[in-house]
């Protein structure tokens, strides 16, 4: 049978050259590259027994556990596709996702059967449920679900799967800047390639040409790295990839929150050599640790600090330094949408949030739908693009997807959505989002969303929201509204309401009270003039 650049594929050949090798840590769990394998092929049989096929969809419902790789794993050696599912979602959102997604079938934790139980009617398509033990006595029979352990037990344990493809499907849904969550359709070869680091990712002139040759890139002593996201976010679950597909080995926090000083004992005790963040709203912690217990640790092993998906500071990076003086720190830049962009060469310190190389495959654009599109000359601004490996497009939203994968030149690009500048040096400078999408400490927040909640409240009249600095997320979500006929409000009260609606998040942090909230004749919102207000200060509610 043929091999591909398939990511069940490379997994299993990396598992016959080190079946011993540890594969996993989650708090006490572990598994092996051979053990890892072995319940994969479990629970793919057991979803074929339920009808999972090629191309169907299972929710990724948990928080960072084993059984989470090992969901995705099983899915893509039945074809199937794995979607992951934000924890922090309330119904409204839940419902949307299970929707838009088509899922069939979801591994979840038990205690969100509630949360199924309460958008079951809404999506007929969902005939089975897995749920995984995490101590709380939620009732299976409410949703049918089937205890994870059973489904497995007894199940076979051989590679005995249909061929696979360069193009079945990994997708990766993403808040992005519409508000809703949207499924980005990356074809296996691509985000292998693009998001994977093609087998090398440190050296990627030296990625493979043939799935086969993913063996020769195993290292004869293996790094030890941990993701600090949570693994349903893609900088978290991409990164685990790359591991697994090196021969490495994966190290997650099991634990629900980033505390810095239990991180810390972690990386310690796991003698980990690779740490990989989100930007300032995980380094803060981090740091805080460090100087409230200078030499607690033994952090010898670790040789690298990289970031991606937010904003890292380059205080934050020099507070690294100056602690972890003999550490590699690298500040990535990319998204759900483009993979890998590059990381900051520091060629431009002090301008935007970092300066890469520009290739064949990256370049800055201009133009719209309209006018149509160019790559900008050197000196000029627009929109950070992409082209060759790149995704396929938004599942179920050809009108976004026609938006953002536009033809240059009779080649496809996706606009990545971020403000750059192609340098004179032929370099790009990236400045950020030019739409409102606010990101706090990596997750994406969409204004109108939130505003729309908080309208939902009896006492506001209107309202626009905007992101305001915060030291520790970047950025945080500020609210400027107008109440009726005066009313007090408090933000507390604001906060009440929103969490009926959205999810934790993307609940405003700060209230700015105003007579009236600054729009265009038109209508349309003013959100500089809004923001404006923030930074006041003047208006804001203790």
């Amino acid at each position: 049978m043929n091999k591909h650049f398939n990511i069940a594929d490379m997994f299993e050949l990396v598992a016959d050259e080190v079946p011993d090798r540890l594969a996993l840590i989650c708090g006490e769990k572990r598994a092996t590259y051979g053990e890892l394998e072995q319940r994969a092929n479990q629970l793919a049989h057991f979803l074929a027994t339920r009808g999972v096929t090629a191309g169907d969809h299972v929710g990724l419902y948990l928080y960072n556990c084993n059984e989470y790789l090992e969901a995705m794993l099983a899915c893509f050696k039945l074809r199937a596709v794995p979607i992951n599912v934000n924890y922090r979602y309330v119904e409204e959102e839940l419902s949307y996702i299970f929707d838009n997604a088509d899922m069939v079938a979801c591994v979840h934790h038990r205690e969100f059967i509630p949360h199924i139980a309460s958008i079951q009617s809404a999506v007929p398509k969902l005939h089975t449920c897995i749920y995984v033990e995490d101590g709380s006595d939620f009732a299976a029979e409410t949703i049918s679900a089937i205890a994870y352990e059973s489904a497995v037990t007894g199940q076979s344990p051989q590679r005995d799967f249909a061929e696979r493809s360069d193009d079945d499907l990994f997708i990766l849904y993403t808040g992005g800047t519409t508000g809703f969550p949207k499924g980005v359709m990356w074809p296996h070869k691509n985000v292998f390639f693009a998001a994977l680091g093609g087998g090398d990712p440190q050296n990627p002139d030296q990625a493979i040409t043939t799935p086969e040759q993913i063996t020769t890139k195993i290292r004869s002593a293996p790094v030890t790295g941990i993701a600090l996201a949570p693994l349903m976010h893609g900088s978290c679950w991409w990164y685990a990839c790359i591991l697994l597909l090196a021969g490495n080995t994966v190290v997650l926090n099991p634990e629900r929150s980033l505390v810095g000083a239990n991180v810390w004992d972690i990386i310690e005790r796991e003698k980990v050599n690779a740490i990989a963040i989100v930007g300032d709203a995980m380094a803060a912690p981090l740091l805080d640790a460090l100087d409230a217990h200078p030499g607690r640790w033994d952090l010898g092993n670790v040789l690298s600090i990289g970031s991606g998906g937010a904003v890292f500071s380059q205080s934050k990076q020099d507070a690294f330094r100056e602690r972890l003086p003999n550490v590699i720190i690298r500040n990535s830049f990319g998204s759900s949408e483009s993979g890998n962009m590059g990381a900051d060469g520091g060629g431009k310190q002090g301008k935007g949030l970092g300066n890469v190389r520009k290739s064949e495959f990256m370049s800055v654009i201009s133009g719209s739908e309209e006018e149509g599109y160019r790559h900008v000359a050197p000196g000029e601004s627009g929109v950070f693009a992409r082209s060759g490996y790149i995704p396929i497009g938004y599942y179920n939203d050809p009108v976004k997807t026609a938006k953002t994968f536009v033809d240059v030149d009779g080649e496809t690009w996706l606009l990545v959505g971020d403000e750059a500048c192609l340098e004179e040096d032929n370099s790009i400078t990236v400045f950020g989002r030019g739409s409102n999408c606010i990101n706090t400490g990596g997750e994406k927040v969409f204004p109108e969303e939130v505003e729309q909640a908080l309208k939902s409240h009896p006492d506001i009249y209107d309202c626009l929201v905007v992101a305001t600095p915060d030291e520790r997320f970047g950025n945080k979500v500020t609210a400027v509204v107008s109440t009726r006929n005066g009313a007090d409000l408090s933000l507390e009260a604001a906060q009440e309401e929103a969490r009926k609606h959205i999810a934790g998040y993307k609940i405003p942090r700060e209230l700015h009270i105003v007579e009236e909230v600054p729009r265009a004749p038109s209508g349309k919102p003013s959100y500089p003039k809004a923001l404006e207000i923030a930074l006041s200060g003047s208006h804001r509610v203790a």
